[in-house]
């Protein structure tokens, strides 16, 4: 299978504005320390790792929300590392964020109908009030909503209503960042079902990430571990349960609650 990401010795430092004295300029601090990896087309990847771990700073790199400082990024066979915001403009309507907070993200002015169809507006889509409608009917939720505030909503709503604005744009890769972490048990396996379902009907190819490795299992075939900026593991999901190689990765296993206390994950 082709690779829709190919992301060789990736390093991204970020001012620490911690550091930062009265005068000049705030001292960096590397997050990422050369990762490489790629990304199958089609694929479903979970990204995990601990606070601090990197996970989120290396999914807002992967969409080019975060600039690498070296090595590069390769989407669908060009090079987006450095790539000016003219020339990536176009490619963005190829890969979408799901962000954590749904809240923070749906403007709370703005009605559902209006927060799905500005994307496409920006884009220049056609028929824009269907596409609003059909994103609709794909997530599960009732066209009526569309007429609805952010406010109006569950949580569990919210964040179908940013995973409609993301698939709405009809992109071939979308980063989902700890979108379930907020949500109750119930919310969090109708959501989990949902990406599965739209991952197989629109052929999306998904990075999740989560520090949940519970929720990996579920719905990941491959996961990288991410520690202090390296990765720890990168190996087929269902392996990295039945023999973790790293000593992060038992620790991550190990902070997961079993029904039983004295089972083991297998």
């Amino acid at each position: 299978m082709a690779d829709l990401y190919r992301v060789d010795s990736l390093r991204l430092s970020l001012a620490d504005m911690t550091a930062k004295q009265l005068f000049g300029a705030a001292p960096h601090i590397e997050i990422l320390h050369g990762l490489s990896f790629t990304i199958p087309k089609g694929a479903v990847v979970g990204i995990v790792g601990g606070s601090g771990s990197g996970k989120s700073t290396l999914g807002r790199a992967l969409v080019r929300l975060l600039e690498p400082s070296a090595g590069s990024i390769h989407f669908d066979g060009t090079d987006v590392t450095h790539l000016p915001e003219p020339a990536l403009r176009p490619l963005r309507r190829r890969f979408q964020m799901i962000f954590q907070d749904p809240m923070s993200s749906l403007n709370p002015r703005h009605r559902v109908g209006t927060i799905i169809a500005e994307p496409l507006r920006l884009h220049r889509f056609d028929a824009v009030a269907d596409r609003v409608a059909r994103a609709l009917d794909q997530v599960g939720l009732p066209r009526a909503f569309a007429s609805r505030y952010p406010h109006e909503l569950s949580g569990g709503q919210r964040q179908r209503v940013g995973i409609a604005r993301a698939i709405a744009l009809e992109p071939d890769f979308i980063l989902a960042d700890e979108i379930v972490s907020g949500l109750d048990v119930s919310s969090q396996a109708q959501v989990l079902n949902l990406l599965e379902q739209l991952v197989r009907d629109l052929g999306l190819t998904l990075a999740f990430i989560s520090h949940d490795l519970s929720v990996i299992r579920r719905l990941c075939q491959r996961t990288i571990v991410l520690h202090r900026g390296e990765i720890a593991e990168d190996r087929p999901t269902a392996e990295l349960f039945a023999d973790p190689q790293a000593s992060y990765t038992r620790e991550l296993l190990d902070a997961i609650p079993l029904p039983d206390p004295g089972q083991v994950w297998a």
